[in-house]
């Protein structure tokens, strides 16, 4: 593999039973490590809003919004290809709003791939947003956006143990096909299952990763890097499953800083305060 990652390197990886490593990053100082951790793909994902900004849901992210964020990461990352989530409405408005929002996701965040959710209902929008020369990251399953019409709350899309009916195996195949003969470069396959996340792997010449409710029948896996490190508050009240418990290490780190200070004593990293005469 070259020193910089291709969409030709993950096409190779899937041919030889290697799995893509792809992670959701939001800032640039995650976007510095992850790199440097070699991972393949970086994906600038909208949950941002839901997990970095407090918002209900991730339709409240706006394509300003995502531009800066994809920048900060963009600088971040000089190995891995990095995509950015299409925030909801430029692809719902229609294909030529699509197109230029993908030409300035482009021209003003340098990504090399973006992400549509729900594309399988916009195969028109993945065509034409390749011929334009921008590759696709096409995602379908059980996503934030085509959640309810899985019965699903927005709320458990996360949940491993929501995987895509069985009985749908024909149907999601098709979709990848479809995808596939779109133009997709890669796909997403979200809450996949192992029964019908094998059948679409095998059945697309593209790599099919997953993110939430993905595994290893899949041909790559994507985390939220905060996740991966347990970031979120919610890690102090309960044991998480992750790498590692950052929001612990956090709290205890600006606790012990409060105590310097209400102590008068010399604060870490701080400018060296002389001692009183």
């Amino acid at each position: 593999m070259s020193d910089r990652v291709t969409l030709r390197d993950l096409q190779r990886m899937k041919g030889e039973g290697n799995k893509i490593v792809g992670v959701v990053a939001w800032d640039y100082q995650i976007a510095r490590i992850v790199d440097r951790a070699g991972v393949d793909l970086v994906s600038v994902g909208d949950t941002v809003g839901v997990n970095l900004w407090g918002h209900a849901n991730p339709f409240e992210v706006t394509m300003d919004e995502m531009i800066v964020v994809a920048r900060a990461v963009r600088r971040g990352v000089h190995r891995a290809l990095v995509c950015v989530d299409f925030p909801f409405g430029p692809l719902q408005e229609g294909t030529d709003s699509a197109v230029r929002a993908a030409i300035r996701f482009v021209k003003e965040a340098g990504v090399d791939l973006v992400k549509l959710d729900a594309a399988a209902d916009f195969p028109e929008a993945v065509t034409a947003i390749t011929r334009a020369g921008i590759p696709v990251f096409a995602q379908f399953g059980i996503t934030p956006q085509t959640a309810l019409r899985y019965g699903v709350e927005y709320n458990s899309v996360s949940s491993a143990a929501d995987h895509v009916p069985t009985a749908m195996r024909e149907a999601l195949v098709t979709e990848a096909r479809q995808l596939e003969a779109a133009g997709a470069a890669l796909l997403n396959f979200t809450n996949s299952g192992p029964v019908v996340g094998a059948a679409v792997a095998e059945a697309v010449a593209i790599p099919v990763v997953g993110g939430f409710g993905g595994g290893p029948w899949l041909d790559g896996r994507m985390r939220m890097a905060h996740a991966a490190i347990g970031y979120a508050a919610s890690a102090l009240d309960s044991p998480p499953d992750t790498y590692a418990n950052v929001a612990r290490i956090t709290l205890d780190a600006i606790t012990a800083y409060a105590e310097d200070v209400r102590a008068a004593r010399q604060v870490a990293g701080g400018v060296p305060v002389p001692p009183s005469a």
